[in-house]
């Protein structure tokens, strides 16, 4: 096992950072970041029992992540119908959205916070007998806690950006001795598993699986909603801005006054990331003469407001479902883009900004295959939604988008079987 000094500096300090960590969630709390009926989980005391038999902990950093795992999770129970599976996540939002959705024999709790004795608490109540990390969340702690219990350790869907390969880069031993912990990634592309490769894993502990996001169903909804938003519309054509961060719905705004010269009656439907935003946009908005009406408010689209705010979680698989034409946000201001697997899962046809390096490789798939359109600036956006609002255009390149994506379905399958392996050699069953 590689060492490293500044590792084991870390790890050290840690042992003394429970004082900070206090801080930390009651700064947190203020701001309302944290859950304060289950706080103890962030400090690794845990709200439910540890239940009998095998158990699976999946650690998903994202709303987008945890629920990319919830059909693996399925198909695991099914094969082995005693196992118990540990979700863990760090926002409020990915719990409040897990909250209904589940599987039995499945609890969600809130990661604890990368002091060791939290670490440990966590670790000495669940006692996993595999821990599967989702994406590229590394806490030195808890992985090195739990490979100390000689915990089987898996990395599921890891991607490794750019800027995050060059932060790594600069302290390549301590990034070697963390990696090194792990029994096997199983990558989102080639270049995550190349610059894996030239930070010390070695080469038999890495397989390139493309995205579990590829392979996950299609997002749910509620049909009678969709009916009745659709009637509401009667004939309106609809677009949806999604995922929109600060400066997105300014622009999405000035593409709909755009784009309403060619279509007068054009509705534009705007989901922002943090649901939370959505007074302050609507405000923003209607200071600028638009009419805009809230989903929270239970106010249904009609035939004569501007722009709809979807700002109700759980509802993506209806807003994609309702309109033909997606742009993504996070991508025309530097928050590096957001999963497009969803939309192009429902036939909605994709439009994204220059800043995508979190899913590069399928923004370059579906570019290449004229299945995603990539726009500049707020006019190129509101041109191109213009354009795309010829049906038969959104409709070949939704359809585009379909087959892309489709291609991932193998991931989940593969993900599956090493999990199973995992289990079939950890110390319980040897």
């Amino acid at each position: 096992m590689a060492f490293s000094p500044m590792l084991a500096l870390y790890l050290t300090a840690s042992r003394w950072m429970v004082p900070l960590a206090n801080r930390t969630l009651a700064s947190r709390m203020a701001e309302g970041k944290e859950d304060p009926d289950r706080i103890d989980e962030r400090r690794g005391i845990a709200s439910a029992p540890r239940p009998r038999g095998e158990l699976v902990w999946f650690h998903a950093a994202s709303v987008g992540e945890s629920l990319s795992l919830l059909d693996l999770i399925d198909a695991l129970i099914d094969e082995r119908p005693d196992l118990n599976v540990l979700i863990t996540t760090g926002t409020r939002t990915s719990a409040d959205l897990l909250k209904s959705r589940l599987p039995d024999q499945t609890v969600h709790q809130y990661v604890p916070l990368d002091a060791r004795p939290f670490v440990r608490a966590f670790l000495d109540h669940w006692k996993p007998d595999v821990a599967v990390w989702t994406e590229s969340e590394l806490w030195p702690a808890l992985i090195h806690e739990t490979k100390e219990r000689e915990i089987g350790m898996l990395s599921l869907n890891t991607r490794m950006s750019q800027e995050s390969f060059r932060k790594w880069a600069r302290f390549r031993g301590a990034a070697r001795a963390l990696l090194s912990k792990f029994d096997l990634f199983l990558t989102q592309d080639r270049i995550t598993a190349k610059r894996l490769e030239r930070l010390g894993v070695a080469k038999d502990r890495l397989r390139v699986n493309g995205s579990l996001k590829e392979s996950s169903g299609a997002l749910s909804h509620d049909e009678n909603q969709r009916q009745s938003i659709a009637s509401a519309l009667e004939t309106r054509p609809v677009w949806l801005a999604a995922s929109t961060h600060p400066g997105e719905e300014e622009m999405a705004a000035e593409a709909q006054r755009i784009a309403r010269r060619a279509s007068p009656r054009l509705l534009l439907i705007i989901a922002p990331r943090h649901p939370e935003r959505s007074a302050a946009i609507a405000a923003s908005l209607r200071k600028k003469g638009w009419r805009v009406a809230l989903r929270s408010e239970d106010v249904q689209p009609d035939g004569v407001m501007d722009i709809y705010i979807a700002d109700t979680l759980g509802e993506m698989g209806l807003w994609y479902r309702i309109a033909p034409l997606t742009f993504l946000g996070g991508s025309l201001v530097k928050i590096g883009g957001h999963n497009p697997y969803e939309p192009a899962a429902l036939g909605s046809a994709i439009v994204h900004g220059p800043h995508v390096s979190n899913a590069q490789g399928i923004y370059d798939r579906l570019d290449e295959a004229n299945a995603a359109r990539q726009v500049l600036s707020a006019r190129d956006l509101g041109e191109t939604v213009m354009e795309l609002l010829e049906p038969h255009r959104s409709a070949e390149m939704a359809h585009a988008a379909w087959q892309v994506t489709s291609e991932g379905a193998k991931a989940a399958e593969v993900a599956f079987e090493e999990i199973n392996a995992a289990l079939d050699s950890s110390p319980e069953q040897r």
